[in-house]
């Protein structure tokens, strides 16, 4: 906000006044506590745990496992193969489980 020095500067007591006569006038608004939201645009966002999801259609492309890819046996993430840490007894585990 910007500061007019060239105005008249006010005592404490102008100043108390003022601010007692805007306090008194935000009390009788009884709007200026409220903020202007479209509830149903508000609810359409929220994402409910437990949502019935069953009439949702995948949109992304789900490929197959490459060849230069693996399946990790402790978190069961299909990693590339740069993400191989170790194999034990034919299981393949990648660096974040390991």
């Amino acid at each position: 906000m910007a500061t007019d020095y060239d105005a008249p500067r006010k005592n404490e007591e102008e100043v108390s006044e003022d601010s007692l006569e805007e306090l008194k006038t935000r009390r009788n608004d009884k709007n200026s506590g409220k903020v202007d939201e479209d509830e149903v645009e508000a609810a359409e966002s929220f994402e409910l745990p437990g949502a019935d999801l069953s009439h949702e259609e995948l949109t992304v492309r789900v490929l197959p496992k490459q060849a230069d890819e693996f399946t990790c046996a402790s978190c069961f993430l299909v990693k590339a193969s740069s993400q191989l840490a170790e194999t034990k007894n034919d299981l393949k585990y990648c660096v974040d489980c390991v």
